[in-house]
């Protein structure tokens, strides 16, 4: 999809009643159609706008106070062992849907590998910022 996706065709406009969790006057919480994990869910304005950074300053505060809500209720269904947290912020840095939303991901102990670098991960080679100080994690020739 382009950056210039409108509110005509915007899936976090409209969307399904079974994908809506959570409602106040200006933010939806939805299940993510394409879950990462268990419980995956997104926290969305109720005004079509594109990124975090043309949102409000009333519309920042309501997002980042839904985490807690969406967290609680995630919680009455799952027992992630931590979370990732995230925005994505215009097309180079992966933003499919053009509608703010921020990503409230579950976390399950063993669901990867080894997960340090968390969102570090979304340029592949900067995760590991460790690699290279601990000596079980440094993977230079000897």
């Amino acid at each position: 999809m382009s950056s210039d996706q409108s509110a005509w065709n915007c899936p976090f406009c409209e969307p399904r009643e079974d994908r809506i969790f959570l409602r106040d006057e200006q933010v939806l919480g939805l299940w993510d159609a394409y879950p990462v994990s268990p419980g995956h869910a997104l926290i969305v304005p109720r005004r079509h706008v594109p990124t975090w950074f043309e949102s409000t300053a009333a519309e920042q505060v309501a997002l980042v106070g839904a985490i807690n809500d969406a967290k609680a209720i995630i919680e009455r269904t799952h027992r992630p062992d931590g979370y990732n947290i995230g925005i994505n912020c215009g097309a180079a840095a992966g933003q499919t849907v053009f509608h703010l939303h921020i990503h409230l991901i579950p976390r399950f102990q063993g669901d990867v590998g080894d997960p340090r670098g968390g969102v570090r991960h979304v340029i592949a080679g900067k995760a590991n910022y460790l690699r290279g100080t601990d000596p079980k994690h440094d993977n230079r020739e000897r």
